[in-house]
């Protein structure tokens, strides 16, 4: 098999636990808003925004334990407790009998998901050629939006055919399913050669590089250099790089990258996107949309998502990171306004919904397409890459609690701003979107193609404001430097 191909479907399996976020962001839109739900549980407001807002809290301190298991643990193991703890979490939610029960689920099931969301796009750039690393890394959305295409229309099947408890059971229950699988599975594949190195299993770790890389041969050229180029990279981190937490905050160029994911997941959250899919029913209704037209319309939106994140992967390592992230935002920032205008102009009371509500329902498409394809992906792709081996876990388990700790703040405020303040909410969005393209413009260095082992040069010698910098000035060219001791080993013929 070609070793592209190979990395290629690692990083998909590993990426099964993205389709466990997915799923949940499409299925509880449809849970909360189920007649069934509501008459078993009598939810207010406050209680529903809880039931949303647990899952992501539980994600953002699971999302804390995966950056320690990460590091002591290994890639594979952390993501093997992740699936174990959501096991539990999905049980508990599938045969909740009160709320309470729900809850807990639900908590459980976020912690799990928050060890998922942080390791495995940590695992995929590591296993992964630079070429490809953020066609591989990009999977964790595109998983996640197959995720959120079985939920849609699982939800709206039930919610049309069903009038019992089934109608949101089912649901739940399902989410279970790949959680079983990456749990029984993920032993059977490597495990980052670069973590193998870290911990002084060097052999191991050559052997994985040969297994990822050349069909298993230890004798390969690209892999020989490759081996040397992280063992350096490695020591030079143990003696300079942060080795802590702390130490995160104390190092300049480490500070930098952590400072840049953070603000990347927390600005991905202000793009509105949790906002829609967590109440979309609610949202719609602002409209005149009926509770099943709004899941149905949600349904169709997983699918143009899926296409979006598709072609993400197709051509996120030739248009790289900087251009598609900015421009994404400032398209998010566009559909809000017009989203914004018509839900001043045609409120509910206006029974305006068979024609206002067709160019909300495209607005969100829009927003959902463009989404999908540019800040969603990116969001993990930028800080699963920017980090070095020995801080990637430690600083991407912060960058993922930021972003739940964000997504459990919207989960929470939505539907209660929904209802007081209508129209003027979603404001909110089209300043943040329109705000995140200037500062990423000015902040975001470009860095697809890069060595993993090049992002200490490259946030140690790039200015913080790198709007107008010229990119080979703060380059170290190490892919060329592997290649270039590639061809050394051939030329000695060193088999």
């Amino acid at each position: 098999m070609d070793p592209h191909t190979y990395q290629f479907l690692v990083g998909v399996f590993a990426s099964v636990g993205s389709v466990l976020y997915g799923y949940d962001l499409g299925v509880i839109a449809g849970v909360v808003g189920s007649s069934a739900y509501a008459e078993r549980f009598q939810a207010n407001a406050a209680q529903n925004g809880a039931v949303v807002s647990l899952f992501t809290g539980g994600a953002f301190f699971g999302a804390g334990f995966a950056g320690l298991a990460g590091d002591h643990l290994g890639r594979r193991l952390t993501i093997m407790m992740g699936a174990l703890i959501f096991i539990l979490g999905g049980g508990l939610q599938t045969g909740a009998q009160t709320i309470n029960y729900l809850y807990a689920g639900r908590a459980l099931a976020g912690t799990g998901v928050g060890f998922l969301t942080m390791i495995i796009p940590v695992y995929q750039s590591e296993i992964s050629h630079p070429s490809i690393r953020g066609r591989v890394t990009s999977l964790q959305q595109f998983m996640l939006g197959i995720g959120a295409l079985v939920a849609g229309w699982t939800t709206y099947g039930c919610y049309t055919n069903l009038k019992n408890d089934a109608q949101w059971r089912i649901p739940l229950g399902i989410q279970i399913v790949p959680a079983v699988i990456l749990a029984a599975l993920i032993l059977l594949f490597p495990e980052s050669p670069r973590w193998l190195i870290d911990h002084n299993r060097s052999d191991e770790g050559l052997a994985t590089l040969a297994r990822l890389h050349a069909r298993g041969d230890i004798h390969d050229p690209w892999v020989r250099a490759e081996f040397a180029q992280i063992q350096e990279s490695i020591t030079d981190e143990h003696e300079q790089e942060a080795k802590s937490y702390v130490e995160l905050f104390k190092n300049k160029s480490a500070f930098r990258r952590l400072f840049l994911a953070c603000s990347i997941q927390a600005s991905v959250q202000f793009t509105g996107v949790s906002a829609i899919q967590y109440f979309s029913v609610p949202i719609f209704a602002q409209i005149g949309i009926s509770a099943e037209n709004a899941l149905k319309y949600q349904a169709i939106n997983s699918v143009l998502a899926l296409i979006a994140q598709f072609f993400c992967i197709l051509t996120i390592d030739k248009f790289g990171r900087r251009p598609v992230f900015i421009i994404g935002n400032l398209i998010n920032c566009a559909t809000f306004i017009v989203v914004a205008v018509l839900l001043a102009l045609f409120p509910p009371e206006s029974g305006s919904g068979n024609t206002a509500g067709w160019g909300f329902i495209i607005v969100t498409w829009i927003f959902n397409v463009s989404f999908s394809y540019a800040c969603g992906p990116l969001s993990w792709i930028i800080p699963a890459e920017i980090f070095d081996t020995h801080t990637r876990s430690k600083g991407v388990s912060i960058a993922t609690m930021t972003s739940f700790a964000f997504n459990t703040l919207i989960g929470q405020v939505t539907e209660i701003a929904v209802n007081n303040v209508g129209w003027r909410y979603f404001l909110l969005f089209v300043i943040a979107n329109f705000t995140n393209a200037i500062f990423f413009y000015l902040v975001l260095p470009e860095t697809k193609r890069l060595p993993l082992e090049e992002m200490n040069y490259l946030f140690t010698h790039a200015p913080w404001i790198i709007a107008r910098a010229d990119p080979q000035k703060y380059r170290a060219n190490l892919a060329a430097d592997v290649d270039r001791r590639a061809e050394e080993i051939r030329e000695k013929g060193e088999l």
